[in-house]
């Protein structure tokens, strides 16, 4: 559940009412052209679950190969992870459930930190003081946008675009 933010009425200008008034009134004529161009591309994790969740992602940029974490996703919540169009065909995710300890693994082998982490490359990851896991890959098939939906039996998602 989002957060929203109210403003008591005192605190509006009503000497400028018929302004606002006409102001609205062309947004409101032009808000279907103002939604379309609003589109939101994004890499989102939503979960499904009871429990707070922690998730990782990795990715290729120019630099190399890239992991980030940790987001905590509360229960019943989306997070974005990466705002913008997406720039790779392929990500991976990494999530574990706070509460009960499950994971959401893969095959491809990537390093994480304990706390916050950008880290950059996948080789080597003891060595370097950080830990390895197994992130699930996504071909977005170059999709602008992507969601994954983890649920309440960890190992299974869903993904959409």
């Amino acid at each position: 559940m989002e957060t929203v933010s109210r403003y008591p009425l005192s605190r509006l200008n009503v000497r400028n009412w018929s302004l606002s008034a006409g102001i609205l009134f062309v947004l409101a004529a032009f808000s279907p052209v103002l939604m379309a161009s609003e589109a939101r591309a994004e890499f989102r994790v939503c979960n499904g679950t009871q429990n707070l969740v922690g998730v990782a992602i990795g990715y290729r940029a120019k630099e190399g190969w890239i992991t980030e974490g940790w987001w905590q996703v509360p229960a019943t919540t989306c997070a974005t992870l990466i705002q913008g169009e997406l720039q790779s065909r392929y990500y991976y995710l990494y999530a574990e459930d706070a509460a009960r300890g499950g994971r959401w693994t893969g095959e491809v082998n990537m390093c994480v930190a304990e706390n916050e982490f950008k880290i950059t490359g996948v080789q080597d990851c003891f060595a370097r003081g950080f830990q390895r896991m197994g992130f699930k890959e996504y071909d977005t098939g170059r999709q602008g946008s992507w969601m994954v939906q983890l649920s309440d039996t960890p190992g299974t998602q869903e993904s959409h675009n």
